[in-house]
């Protein structure tokens, strides 16, 4: 997932990211501050920070940390379900004087562990081929755990889907019950009306 948004000074913004249990999230970003002279963001922010929380469905906090103007965050998901994450720049003269408008750059990868290549470089032909053998061992794992992240969701989409069918029925036949009630009291009505009058 890759977006950029813009942000006001102190100004927080969240994203919700669906990450399976035990996964792996790493976030890296850039701030770019509004020049107000030359009317374009600028390419940095120096002097600017950035507080990075994230939070899990159950509101616990995972992570929070203040960071500069760019960098990278992470975190290990301990459930499963829609995580927060929140990016919040912290108050400075400097920013107050550019007005107070930012655009933030942020790019969250989701499961991924990188291969350095350079360590793989330094290694003999046999731990080379050991290090990216564990590299797709844990890729596996993490399509494995996406899965039956999928499969939970599944589940409970067809329980919910199903609850849901079974009171429309149960709420269709108490309205055919309630309409019958109604029509045979009407004709019981009539017929009583009509015998009290002695049309019948």
């Amino acid at each position: 997932l890759a977006l950029y948004f813009h942000s006001g000074e102190r100004e927080e913004k969240c994203i919700i990211e669906d990450v399976p249990s035990d996964t792996l999230v790493i976030g890296n970003y850039k701030v770019q501050r509004w020049d107000m002279q030359r009317h374009e963001f600028l390419e940095s922010a120096p002097g600017l920070g950035m507080f990075v929380t994230v939070t899990t469905p159950d509101a616990e906090v995972l992570l929070s940390k203040l960071y500069g103007p760019q960098g990278t965050f992470s975190f290990t998901s301990s459930i499963s379900g829609e995580h927060a994450i929140c990016l919040q720049s912290n108050s400075t003269r400097f920013v107050a004087t550019a007005g107070s408008k930012l655009r933030i750059h942020l790019d969250i990868r989701v499961g991924e562990h990188f291969l350095d290549e350079s360590v793989v470089q330094g290694q003999d032909k046999v731990n080379e081929v050991k290090i990216k053998l564990e590299h797709l061992i844990e890729q596996i794992h993490h399509i494995s755990r996406e899965q039956n992240y999928e499969r939970e969701r599944e589940e409970k989409f067809r329980k919910t889907s199903e609850g849901t069918n079974s009171n429309i029925l149960w709420w269709a036949v108490i309205q055919t019950l309630i309409l019958i009630s109604i029509g045979i009291w009407q004709i019981k009505s009539l017929r009583d009306f009509f015998i009290s009058k002695k049309l019948v």
